[in-house]
């Protein structure tokens, strides 16, 4: 740094030129630099608003990342300087307002300083592109634990003092304050009940204006957020009820925010956030919401890659429910296309994702999953996947893979459903199933037998037992081939017993030890090449014969004592004992009436004649 760069106004604008803050299209962001302009004049009303940053970068989208700049001449006061700390961190806050992710830079001409929520960012002394800071905040791996924490308390919060007793609404609620935030919802600690409550469903329309177009049904989101009811006190004429609405309004809005800064980072792998809400807000289900499977993420992950599903497929889930299959889909199909600012990118939000949902808060939450991760454009439609006109919004979107995991229950169809995906998509797709083990058997022999007459069961994979935390289903994928008939042909079948995943207090089922990618691996391979060596569970089944993955007979075993006791029972039965009234009696006396002494060798239990 030359020596001659002396004033503030020179420091300012070498900053302007170094970050990258002319020349940007308002289209994209607000940026530049100056002394004259407020945060009103940026937008910001409030406490602060008056105050004039050096310098700013303010996206349109309200998930990216926001800069403020200080700038002050060398040698003014100490890098370090805690007045300049405070001065950033005063712009900062009131940007926060609308931003998650918000960066100050403090910079004095020869040294750099970066802060983020008034902690220090480790960044080189040369001051860099604004890209390099933007990179900073969005590389961090997604802090799940941190995500739990903070939804715990949100649940306990809409559970027990907002009075939202119905688990999908708590749900769509914190769903819906996730997307406003993405949306430019001004939410501060400070607003009253009908504020928050308006700025939420005001940046839900503003969320969904631009795709109606293409998803009218998108404005069912914005209908079910307005069918919320609260059960707790807006009284005005009470000072402390309004106080105490006001603190926890307030919470709610630290809480979100902070959750939607976590989501917002360049790890994100697909993982699916309705899916931590569910294992959190599941704590207070009643038995009338029971019946809604969320599927676990790193099965997602393991179907995407079972089926060989890329970028250039066209997915579809008729029973979609909160999005899991379509949001990792997504996440991976962007991800080998080289990133979300390519083009193909936008095609595949755009003409590459489909989904079905029949429960109408359900589909919301779908809409609100898709939006928290910065796609309104997906495919949604709300309808009933059993239908004729069902079959004809399907067999429209030219879908190459699909990948479900249906309602299991008779009521809801689940075959039928099954049956008409089959029916409706092309000759050749590859179709996943997530199914109870014996479901393809307890199906009537009329509808199996012509589902196998027109499709072809390629693989089923047994998954292991305890998959669905607190649910008690055990389930299998079921693999197949669309518009091929059977024709007596065999499939491959497999036992997948152990995922390595364990149970976590409060959290569902968690890869702790790092175990599930080599898992994952092992299976993908054996599948592919239908031998499974390594644990020798592969089978080839015959379609006649059975439509699951067969548990191998236990080998029988004829013991010494086997012998005695049967020898027992027939001197019994010849005597006309009942030899198991017999044997209870028998524990209850030896029990509560024996004398019990111990030997050397042995404990004797005497019974008295």
């Amino acid at each position: 740094m030359s020596s001659a760069v002396k004033t503030e106004d020179q420091v300012r604008s070498l900053a302007e030129s170094i970050l990258g803050l002319s020349g940007v299209s308002p289209s994209v962001a607000k940026s530049g630099v100056g002394q004259i302009t407020t945060m009103k004049q940026l937008g910001f009303a409030g406490e602060g608003s008056a105050n004039k940053p050096d310098g700013w970068y303010l996206p349109q989208d309200r998930g990216a990342v926001a800069l403020v700049l200080e700038t002050k001449a060398p040698d003014a006061m100490p890098i370090e300087s805690p007045a300049l700390l405070a001065q950033v961190e005063k712009y900062c806050a009131t940007v926060r307002t609308r931003y998650d992710l918000v960066v100050g830079i403090v910079f004095d001409g020869e040294r750099t300083r970066a802060y983020v929520n008034g902690q220090p960012l480790k960044v080189p002394d040369e001051l860099q592109p604004k890209e390099f800071y933007f990179e900073k905040l969005t590389e961090r791996p997604i802090d799940k634990e941190r995500i739990y924490e903070l939804t715990m308390r949100i649940n306990n919060s809409l559970h027990s003092d907002f009075g939202i007793k119905n688990l999908y609404h708590r749900m769509i609620f914190t769903a819906c304050a996730l997307v406003a935030r993405r949306y430019d919802a001004v939410l501060v600690r400070g607003m009253d009940y009908s504020a928050f409550h308006s700025g939420i469903l005001s940046a839900l329309n503003k969320a969904i204006r631009g795709d109606k177009q293409q998803n009218t049904k998108l404005e069912l989101l914005a209908e079910v957020y307005s069918e919320i009811k609260m059960n707790v006190s807006t009284d005005d004429e009470n000072p402390t009820a309004v106080a105490r609405l006001t603190t926890l309004i307030g919470d709610f809005i630290d809480w979100v925010t902070e959750i939607s800064g976590l989501i917002n980072s360049s790890s994100w792998k697909g993982e699916d956030v309705m899916a931590i809400f569910f294992n959190e807000f599941n704590r207070y289900k009643k038995k009338s919401e029971s019946g809604q499977v969320f599927t676990p993420d790193h099965v997602t992950g393991f179907m995407y890659r079972l089926l060989g599903v890329d970028k250039d497929d066209r997915v579809l889930d008729a029973c979609a429910g909160s999005g899991s299959f379509l949001v990792k889909a997504m996440s991976k199909m962007i991800d080998e296309a080289g990133g979300v600012n390519t083009t193909k990118a936008k095609t595949i939000k755009a003409r590459q994702l489909y989904g079905i949902e029949f429960d109408r808060e359900i589909y919301a939450l779908a809409c609100a999953n898709m939006l928290i991760h910065k796609d309104g454009k997906t495919n949604l439609a709300h309808m009933d996947a059993r239908t004729e006109s069902a079959s004809d919004w399907m067999k429209n979107t030219g879908a190459t893979k699909v990948l479900m995991n249906p309602p299991y229950e008779n009521k809801f169809g689940c075959m039928r459903i099954v049956e008409n995906v089959l029916d409706s998509v092309e000759r050749g797709t590859l179709c996943g199933f997530i199914l109870p083990d014996k479901k393809l058997e307890k199906t009537s022999k009329g509808q199996i037998s012509r589902i196998l007459r027109h499709h072809r069961l390629l693989k089923v994979v047994k998954l292991p037992e305890n998959l669905f935390f607190g649910v008690g289903v055990t389930t299998s994928i079921f693999v197949f081939e669309a518009g091929r008939p059977q024709d007596g042909k065999k499939f491959f079948a497999v036992n997948i017993a152990e995922d390595g995943l364990v149970t976590v207090k409060n959290k569902g089922r968690h890869d702790v030890h790092d175990r599930w990618p080599a898992i994952e691996d092992y299976w993908i391979d054996a599948i592919e090449r239908n031998d499974d060596y390594e644990n020798s569970t592969g089978q080839w089944i015959d379609a006649n014969e059975s439509l699951s993955w067969q548990a191998p007979a236990k080998p029988f075993i004829l013991t010494e004592e086997d012998l005695a006791r049967a020898a027992m029972d027939y001197v019994m039965f010849q005597r006309g004992i009942d030899s198991r009234v017999m044997m209870e009696q028998l524990g209850r006396i030896a029990t509560y009436s024996a004398n019990v002494s111990e030997t050397q060798d042995a404990v004797v239990m005497e019974v008295t004649k």
